[in-house]
């Protein structure tokens, strides 16, 4: 039992050690005739966890709430997806993505994502958003 709780203890470390965690934030736009304000950037920020070089997972804040999202990278692009963690199949939004890197490990994210389903007015509009990412 012992030697089992060693070997688990330094495979986790291990998986640790050679982690990649990245911190991810979409940049809000304000609504008419309101200001930028540090929440517009500090709203929507997460993390997530690299598992190799093209997956990764994590969570990020919308709001009160948080969502949990993935990303699967292609060779210039990726792909994405993003939901709440409660009702997650009736609020997946689905999208693509650019990380253009501008300084070390801080990226800039073009990106584009529209829902999966429509919404009770039977929209399902797709919105274009710039978020910033920066790996550690």
């Amino acid at each position: 039992m012992k030697k089992m709780f060693l070997t688990m203890a330094l495979a986790f470390v291990t998986i640790f050690a050679s982690a990649q965690f990245m911190v991810i934030t979409t940049i809000d736009q304000p609504e008419e005739n309101a200001e930028w304000e540090m929440s517009n950037i500090t709203d929507n920020m997460g993390i997530g966890y690299q598992l190799n070089d093209k997956i990764t997972i994590g969570a990020v804040k919308n709001g009160e709430d948080y969502d949990l999202w993935g990303r699967y990278q292609l060779k210039m692009v990726y792909l994405s997806v993003q939901a709440p963690t409660e009702e997650m199949t009736d609020n997946l939004n689905v999208g693509v993505g650019y990380s253009l890197k501008v300084w070390n490990d801080l990226y800039v994210e073009p990106n584009y994502s529209m829902p999966l389903k429509e919404d009770t007015e039977g929209n399902r509009e797709g919105e274009f958003k710039i978020g910033v990412a920066y790996k550690f």
